[in-house]
């Protein structure tokens, strides 16, 4: 074990039990920040639009009478491939106006 991990587990064990929860939200935040922020994301408030309604209710009816586009075939008619999907996922877009990445 590192010399810093090891300060840090002496230094957590010294704390008192009411301490304890505020650190663990602390380094949740820093560890896994995207699952900290969606599990801690206010409810979506925004009132749900007739026109969603109607498309959603479109969409059950198409699914009455079709079946299910899988994934790979959507993406196919893109052009991508899964492996493509998998490594846009992990590799966001830069902003606009950043240089682009080579790679």
């Amino acid at each position: 074990m590192s010399d810093h991990r090891q300060h840090a587990h002496q230094l957590i064990d010294r704390l008192p039990e009411s301490q304890l929860s505020g650190l663990v939200s602390f380094l949740e935040t820093i560890v896994e920040p995207v699952s900290y922020s969606l599990a801690n994301a206010p409810l979506d408030d925004e009132p749900f639009t007739e026109e969603e309604r109607l498309a959603v209710a479109e969409a059950e009816e198409w699914l009455r009478h079709n079946e299910p586009i899988p994934h790979e075939q959507v993406l196919a008619e893109l052009g991508l491939s899964m492996a493509d999907w998998e490594r846009m996922a992990s590799e966001p877009e830069p902003l606009p106006g950043s240089p682009r990445r080579n790679g």
